[in-house]
């Protein structure tokens, strides 16, 4: 057992578990750290994809009885079959542009450019949905199941820019909320819940077309991947629920903009290959 490639593992779990439900990027995040550890090549990038699994457990047991309630109250009860269908049509604009164009996105928008104004835009973008904030426009949606369908279904079309590398899922999700009516704790809340069908979809999806990459030598890895994800992520998931509820997202904004601009040096210079 290589215990340095474990550690990298161990590493690049938190890393995804930090960035996954933050305004940030996780990808663009991973794509720098696994440079940094030298862990290129195909598997890598499907090993980026499979530990997503585990931030989305950090959700599903942060939520569990929210989720239980739900799954019960299904046959009969019509709260819960509303949220269940507003998740899965806020999931499918995005599923489906997904398999429709990924091949384009890996072969085009993989670019240093790409991911770079992915990160500045969407920095100016939250700036942008926070100056709309301080105007003093009572939110319209106050919590998750306060939702329409047609509330879920422009999410989740706002959830399709995410498919462009650097602007973020969690960030173009919370931020269109945001613009949409919703209050901060619901947009985070809904971008949260939209992250299961999505992540798992994509991980299982990846896992599939990638199969033949996988080997049982690969559990250790996966699995430590997988556990520092979970964990990572159930931390900073609560911590972000704290920290909506006092304080905006500008920060992020700033952060992504200062990301963006290293993103172009580290470019420029030949330091980290944004393609891969």
């Amino acid at each position: 057992m290589d215990i340095a490639l474990l550690l990298k593992a161990a590493i690049m779990g938190v890393v995804e578990g930090i960035t996954e439900f933050l305004p940030i990027s996780s990808t663009g995040h991973l794509i720098l750290t696994a440079a940094l550890l030298d862990m290129p090549g195909e598997k890598i990038k499907l090993f980026e994809v499979v530990i997503q699994t585990g931030a989305i457990m950090a959700i599903i047991s942060l939520y569990a009885a929210k989720l239980w309630e739900t799954l019960v109250g299904l046959p009969t009860q019509r709260q819960a079959q509303r949220f269940t269908l507003n998740v899965l049509v806020g999931f499918f604009p995005a599923a489906l542009a997904g398999v429709l164009f990924i091949d384009f996105i890996k072969s085009v928008l993989f670019s240093p450019v790409v991911v770079a104004m992915g990160f500045i835009v969407g920095g100016f973008v939250i700036l942008w949905a926070e100056h709309l904030q301080t105007r003093g426009v009572q939110p319209r949606v106050d919590d998750v199941d306060s939702v329409r369908w047609q509330d879920a279904l422009k999410v989740g079309l706002i959830q399709c820019t995410a498919l462009v590398p650097g602007v973020s899922r969690s960030g173009a999700t919370i931020i269109g909320a945001m613009l949409l009516g919703f209050n901060r704790k619901a947009a985070t809340e809904f971008s949260f819940f939209l992250a299961i069908p999505m992540l798992f979809g994509a991980a299982t999806y990846d896992i599939f077309r990638n199969r033949d990459l996988l080997s049982t030598a690969d559990i250790p890895l996966f699995s430590v991947g997988l556990v520092m994800s979970w964990l990572s992520a159930w931390v900073c998931v609560r911590w972000l629920l704290r920290f909506v509820g006092n304080h905006t997202f500008v920060p992020f904004a700033w952060y992504r903009i200062a990301f963006g601009c290293l993103i172009l040096v580290t470019a420029y210079t030949g330091w980290v290959d944004w393609t891969a």
